[in-house]
């Protein structure tokens, strides 16, 4: 079975950025950044809306790079619309074993709310917007169980829970 997971990091006051533009890598701690790399190449694959995919603006290395659009295409990497469910059928098939579901808001939100989320991998840095983009764009009523919990020398929090079905 598949093993799908969300990665993201988010300010102590709950946003994953000041605004649609700004890439998280110009606020979040290095060892948010090494965990990232970590566990997406672990993955092999990272899912992420194109609003995300543009703060990069490449491909990330070593792994296979699926950005969800309904109008805008990219070089190097694979386009989707399928449903969460359907895009995870069809990496299953290809042998995949985990898929890393890497933001933003939009797409967190959709993944959850199809029910294919085990994990929730989540750095809560020692920052605070005041204002910004939210983890998730809708209401989601879920129930969700502590795994670990790890604190960094920069002050950051790993969490790690379990998404409970």
């Amino acid at each position: 079975m598949l093993h799908c997971f969300i990665n993201g990091v988010e300010t102590l006051d709950g946003f994953i950025a000041e605004d649609k533009t700004q890439i998280s890598t110009s606020w979040n701690s290095k060892e948010d950044k090494k965990r990232f790399v970590e566990i997406t190449k672990r993955a092999g694959v990272v899912v992420m809306g194109s609003s995300t995919y543009e703060t990069f603006m490449r491909p990330l290395k070593d792994r296979l790079n699926i950005i969800y659009s309904r109008s805008k295409k990219f070089e190097g990497v694979e386009m989707t619309n399928d449903l969460p469910e359907i895009l995870l059928q069809k990496l299953e098939a290809r042998g995949f074993k985990e898929v890393a579901i890497c933001g933003g808001a939009s797409i967190y939100t959709k993944f959850l709310k199809a029910g294919v989320v085990d994990t929730l991998y989540l750095t809560i840095e020692p920052v605070i917007f005041g204002q910004g983009v939210k983890f998730f764009n809708e209401n989601l009523n879920l129930k969700l169980s502590l795994v670990s919990e790890e604190k960094t020398p920069s002050g950051a929090l790993f969490l790690e829970y379990k998404v409970l079905k």
